[in-house]
């Protein structure tokens, strides 16, 4: 179903006559378009409008035309407020229909949580995810082939936002961690420190909307435990990505994921691990539409993309998937890059992951 049909079914369920939505993910969701103006703000400067039939977007006088111009459908009625006198709340609540609902304040309509209106991804944005990866793969890649040990963190970042931002791709998360701090902290936010014997690159990016992470390990001077403990990771995200294909086919919930990855942990001989960091989860609309925890009964919905990250002290597997009733498809799979066949635990799959580059 595409996005339209899916609120008018939910409107029709609901007996509401709109849905507003002004958060950035859920707008681009339903429109393609972007509404942010800032990147840490929980609302955008628009919010879209359905009632079944037509499209409407309110925002401010001063984004309208530039909005219906670059960032909306062409069937999308445009409807402005004075900036000064009026907020998008307000506006909305003028402009709408009753009964209506709103993933943001808006006085007088209800609320709406649209994270499982966007589960699971609609054809639409299939392409344009692939396209994304491409591009985020390409980026990295050549970036880590010309890193240097003595290029500091903080040098390779500035390198891959420039990558990414040529290629239209923000970047949320930008994780670059030498060697010493890769294996002190799961999350090496971005310091001076030199490369040294090795570095792992975790990057989120985001384009029209949709997300994708993933992960490189590229080596100077690799420890010895370096290649053994990657590819243990990768035989848990490995059967991260066949249990979460299982799972889905049988409409089960993230928890039953979750038992396979901590079982895969123990395997590898690794059995606390999964405790030190989190293991990732579906993606699509926002880095993680959800994550994967012990206890978690968010349903794994087909077809979706899914970010499984499992780490061992100093190593990490990271790669956005897509996961079919049909099989599994590496969105984020390796261009420029050696590779590694790996077998999940205790499923019938065989899959390869992108292995340690040793320059």
């Amino acid at each position: 179903m595409t996005p339209r049909e899916r609120v008018a079914a939910w409107l029709d369920e609901h007996d509401a006559e709109a849905a507003w939505f002004a958060e950035p993910n859920t707008f681009a969701w339903f429109t393609g378009g972007d509404n942010r103006i800032s990147t840490a703000a929980d609302v955008g400067a628009a919010a879209v409008g359905y009632d079944g039939e037509s499209v409407t977007v309110v925002t401010d006088n001063i984004e309208a035309d530039r909005l219906a111009e670059e960032e909306l459908p062409d069937d999308a009625n445009v409807e402005s407020f004075t900036w000064y006198e009026s907020s998008l709340g307000e506006a909305v609540a003028e402009t709408s229909p009753d009964p209506a609902v709103a993933d943001f304040d808006a006085p007088g309509l209800g609320e709406i949580d649209a994270a499982d209106l966007r589960r699971p991804l609609h054809d639409g944005a299939i392409e344009a995810y692939r396209s994304l990866s491409r591009d985020v793969v390409e980026a990295v890649e050549s970036v880590l082939h010309e890193a240097e040990s003595t290029d500091t963190e903080r040098e390779v970042t500035a390198r891959l936002q420039r990558a990414l931002t040529e290629r239209a791709i923000t970047t949320p998360v930008v994780l670059v961690g030498s060697a010493d701090r890769a294996q002190a902290y799961r999350h090496y936010t971005v310091k001076d420190e030199p490369l040294g014997a090795y570095a792992l690159v975790s990057v989120t990016s985001e384009r029209e909307g949709l997300y994708t992470s993933l992960t490189r390990t590229v080596a100077f001077d690799p420890p010895e435990w370096l290649d053994s403990r990657t590819e243990a990771a990768m035989c848990v995200e490995a059967t991260a990505l066949a249990a979460t294909r299982e799972v889905g086919r049988a409409g089960g919930q993230a928890k039953e994921v979750f038992g396979a990855i901590q079982d895969a942990y123990a395997e590898v001989e690794y059995p606390g691990e999964w405790q030190l960091h989190h293991q990732g989860g579906a993606a699509g609309y926002a880095g993680r539409e959800w994550f994967g925890t012990p206890d978690a009964d968010d349903t794994v919905r087909l077809p979706m993309a899914y970010a499984w990250n499992p780490t061992v002290q100093g190593a990490k597997s990271e790669g956005t998937v897509l996961v079919t009733g049909e099989g599994i498809d590496p969105l984020t799979e390796p261009d420029d890059w050696p590779t590694t066949e790996v077998e999940a635990i205790g499923y019938d799959l065989t899959i390869e992951r992108p292995a340690v580059l040793e320059r």
